[in-house]
């Protein structure tokens, strides 16, 4: 039964895709972008996409940045905002049906944690950073004068918008096989296996149970003014989840959360993504 119904919603999405293929067109003002080709080396693109490009239109939409369109003295042209838009649904798909498929154990609430983790903004700028996406770019944006985190927005933007144009171009089963390297290549770097924002992940995950806000309060404070330890609790409506101790309140809040999420998880995931730790005594 099971199968049978994930088969129907997955010819429900290709059905779907040769509609979407049609609304998301390279651009709405000019479809011919061969006027851009020239400042793309589309050989070396395909070699770090690891894909033989058909249109070459939709990669360089892709590629276009919004400060690049007030130099241009072609015909108008868009952005890659309504790719970015398009890579932006296609990914959370992708990535949400991985997860599914890769952690059948897995609780609706881990498996919203770890796909935030995947497909957040700094995820996305570092896989774009890995592919070293930034100097295929068209843009009127000195990175330096950007500043890190504008420089991360861009970039995360822009590889929505190349997950975009690979659907459109090679299909969903295209953008998958472009994900899964991604991640892939994230998991065996290390990137997602550092120690994750705790207090982030908690908050996703009573948010997506509509558990509502976790609060930290602070238990104790001992020790010289040099060196002082700091004991904070968190509690989720209203029921104590977590004890963390550190040397600062950040670093104690921290643990706390990393214990509540171990409280709140009843399914251990065997994966370095798992974010559990053994539950409260």
């Amino acid at each position: 039964m099971k199968t049978t119904l994930v088969h129907a919603v997955q010819n429900l999405f290709y059905r779907l895709s040769d509609i979407l293929v049609q609304h998301f067109s390279p651009s709405g003002r000019n479809s011919d972008l061969s006027f851009l080709y020239r400042h793309i080396d589309f050989t070396e693109l395909q070699t770090m996409l690891q894909y033989r490009i058909r249109n070459r239109n939709y990669f360089a939409q892709a590629l276009v940045h919004r400060s690049y369109l007030s130099s241009i003295d072609q015909p108008p042209c868009d952005s890659n905002e309504r790719l970015e838009f398009l890579g932006d649904a296609v990914l959370g798909a992708v990535v949400a049906d991985y997860l599914y498929r890769e952690y059948p154990k897995g609780s609706e609430g881990e498996l919203t944690v770890l796909r935030s983790r995947l497909v957040n903004r700094k995820a996305l700028a570092y896989y774009a950073k890995e592919l070293h996406l930034w100097k295929y770019l068209l843009l009127n944006l000195n990175p330096i004068h950007a500043g890190d985190k504008g420089s991360d927005t861009i970039l995360a933007d822009a590889f929505e918008a190349i997950v975009a144009a690979l659907y459109l171009d090679g299909g969903i089963e295209a953008s998958r096989r472009f994900i899964q390297v991604q991640i892939d290549n994230a998991l065996s770097g290390g990137f997602l296996d550092e120690r994750a924002n705790f207090k982030s992940a908690l908050l996703e995950l009573t948010q997506s149970r509509g558990n509502g806000i976790p609060r930290y309060t602070l238990v104790k404070e001992e020790g010289p003014d040099h060196d002082r330890t700091f004991t904070i609790q968190v509690i989720v409506q209203n029921t104590p989840l977590g004890i963390g101790v550190g040397k600062n309140k950040k670093e104690a809040e921290q643990a706390a959360a990393e214990q509540a999420l171990g409280a709140l998880t009843t399914e251990q995931i065997s994966d370095p993504l798992t974010l559990t730790t053994t539950p409260l005594p």
